[in-house]
């Protein structure tokens, strides 16, 4: 296999489907995931499929907003590193290019946002 850069829905797909099963397989996150997404896996990888689709190549497919079902995950910085550890490990293993290094720092982006608004709505429900 060829490693080229993100540029086609098929490339999101890989992407996603490669991800995802990675995580589902995974001892620290694999279990948030799993016992959130059961039997909506299908349902959760198309939405994704549509959010990377829209970040990444501009083809505005996915609408919503991707933190509310997030807010209630009890997940912490160690859950977001590991998120990242394999994100990174998987576009790496699969792609090259600016697209590839796009998705990466989105991520990122992501995680720490999305690691910094659960701990403020945690904290804000402990006053």
């Amino acid at each position: 296999m060829t490693i080229h850069d993100i540029t086609t829905i098929e490339d999101i797909k890989l992407l996603v489907n490669t991800f995802y099963e990675k995580v589902q397989n995974d001892d620290l996150i694999g279990p948030v995931f799993n016992e959130k997404m059961i039997g909506r896996w299908p349902e959760h990888l198309e939405k994704m499929y549509r959010f990377w689709q829209t970040l990444l190549l501009e083809e505005h497919t996915y609408s919503g907003s991707p933190f509310p079902p997030h807010k209630q995950l009890p997940v912490n910085q160690t859950h977001f590193d590991r998120w990242m550890e394999i994100f990174t490990k998987t576009v790496d293993s699969l792609f090259v290019g600016k697209l590839a290094e796009e998705a990466k720092l989105r991520a990122a982006n992501m995680a720490y946002m999305f690691n910094y608004k659960i701990e403020y709505f945690r904290n804000q429900g402990n006053q």
